[in-house]
């Protein structure tokens, strides 16, 4: 992985009206600490970070530098950008902090997986379902991987890739749960069908519906004619 340079100044000063001053002046408040060292109070400039490690994913070494060297202490020093505070409003930046870590002992990070490939699944109507974004592994600080390739090509529907399944770059060891699932293809979403609705009876042309008024001006329909029985002979 190659390092990142960022240019950093110790800061003067604590509080929150001093920290409003220096975001004013453009710049960030941070601090630099770690396992052997005293923590220090430091500034990042907010236009260089924005340009530099803003957009940047998952955890990525980095390197300080300061003014030429003048200030030992921060100069040349190898971190991790461990938090990054932001507003909840606006998103600016608040606060950062950078962990310092040595060169030639492992530690452990999260680092950013991709999903290459189109998933069987997904060519047959399924839908593809990312459950993890990340995962946690340990390496040496100079091997940190940009990401971790995830091939899908070969899920089909109902099926998944389980971290175990993930083949990880040389040198690097898995820290999360082998058995957790990392993307399966799901399903295709079928639409509820509604049930046909009865067709409703479509009356005869000019033939009034049933117990309706005769139109105007029509006659009246003739009474069913009467049936006469037949008299029976009697007695003369």
């Amino acid at each position: 992985m190659e390092m990142v340079e960022i240019s950093v100044e110790r800061r003067t000063g604590q509080g929150k009206s001093q920290a409003k001053k220096l975001r004013r002046a453009g710049s960030i408040p941070a601090i630099f600490y770690g396992p052997k060292r005293t923590t220090l109070a430091v500034t990042i400039g907010a236009k260089e970070f924005d340009e530099k490690l803003a957009h940047l994913e998952g955890s990525h070494l980095i390197r300080l530098v300061n003014d030429g060297g003048k200030d030992a202490e921060l100069h040349d020093k190898a971190v991790l950008l461990r938090e990054v505070q932001r507003h909840p409003t606006t998103d600016a930046i608040l606060h950062v902090d950078l962990f310092e870590v040595s060169l030639t002992e492992r530690l452990t990070v999260s680092v950013p997986l991709r999903f290459v490939g189109k998933a069987a699944g997904v060519v047959d109507g399924g839908i593809l379902q990312p459950i993890l974004r990340e995962i946690e592994v340990e390496c040496l600080p100079t091997e940190i991987p940009d990401f971790i390739e995830v091939d899908v090509s070969p899920l089909g529907i109902h099926e998944a890739v389980h971290l175990a399944d993930v083949q990880l770059p040389t040198g690097i060891t898995l820290i999360s749960e082998p058995t957790q699932t990392v993307v399966t293809v799901l399903p295709p979403t079928v639409e509820e069908t509604k049930p046909a609705e009865a067709a409703e009876a479509v009356p005869v042309e000019g033939a009034p519906a049933e117990g309706a008024a005769p139109a105007e001006g029509a006659a009246p329909a003739a009474p069913a004619p009467e049936t006469k029985g037949k008299k029976g002979g009697g007695e003369g």
